[in-house]
């Protein structure tokens, strides 16, 4: 009786489904939902920011520390959709916007006039799968949210995302600094030396510069 429940409900889903899967064979539906997707998201992100906005204040409250050498932030959005993050980016950030569907063009502008302490700098249309208008080591940042579940390949835009982001300063710094490694999380092999006993803590060192900031300090017992 179940295995006949289960088939009629989805033969339902595909009788309503079916106008859409036409369109699709006909190649029209990829133009309707990239018209009407941008007004549905923009009522969604109002929602979903709401209910989100404790998260994306933590996971954005670090940006200040990838600030570039000429202490302004270069962040690349990708899959911006309608500049739902924007509020919550750091003041003087500088934003470059990545989507394939131009059609949120005009939702970004009314976004960015809404959020006046960014510096907004081009709305690029393309795939995350092929970004070469921006250039290689270019970016400080790259965010990515709500985007990777509908892209055709992860793996070749986390490629770009590489590409776009700068390099870091370790190879210069190990030669200035007596063999010195900026990226070395040292507390991995803590944890990995089978210490009967170790504490640590992760701090922010109140120091000028943001490079050496990240500190962790405690105690390992043999």
């Amino acid at each position: 009786m179940m295995a006949l429940t289960i088939l009629i409900l989805r033969l339902a889903v595909c009788i309503l489904a079916f106008p859409m899967y036409l369109l699709d064979f006909l190649g029209l539906w990829n133009w309707i939902c990239k018209q009407w997707f941008p007004y549905f998201l923009a009522r969604f992100t109002v929602m979903y920011n709401e209910q989100m906005a404790s998260k994306k204040r933590e996971l954005f409250s670090n940006l200040r520390e990838f600030m570039g050498p000429s202490g302004k932030l270069s962040l690349l959005e990708l899959g911006c959709g309608t500049g739902a993050n924007f509020k919550f980016y750091p003041s003087g950030c500088q934003v470059t916007c990545v989507d394939p569907n131009p059609n949120f063009e005009k939702f970004l502008i009314k976004s960015i006039a809404q959020n006046p302490h960014l510096q907004f700098e081009r709305f690029i249309v393309a795939a995350g799968e092929n970004m070469h208008q921006v250039a290689t080591g270019s970016m400080d940042v790259v965010v990515c949210t709500l985007v990777l579940c509908s892209v055709k390949n992860q793996e070749q835009i986390l490629q770009e995302v590489r590409r776009v982001l700068r390099p870091v300063l370790d190879p210069v710094w190990y030669l200035l600094f007596d063999g010195c490694n900026l990226t070395r999380e040292s507390w991995k092999a803590l944890e990995q030396a089978r210490f009967s006993k170790l504490k640590l803590q992760h701090l922010q060192a109140p120091l000028s510069w943001e490079l050496v900031r990240p500190h962790i300090y405690g105690y390992a017992v043999k």
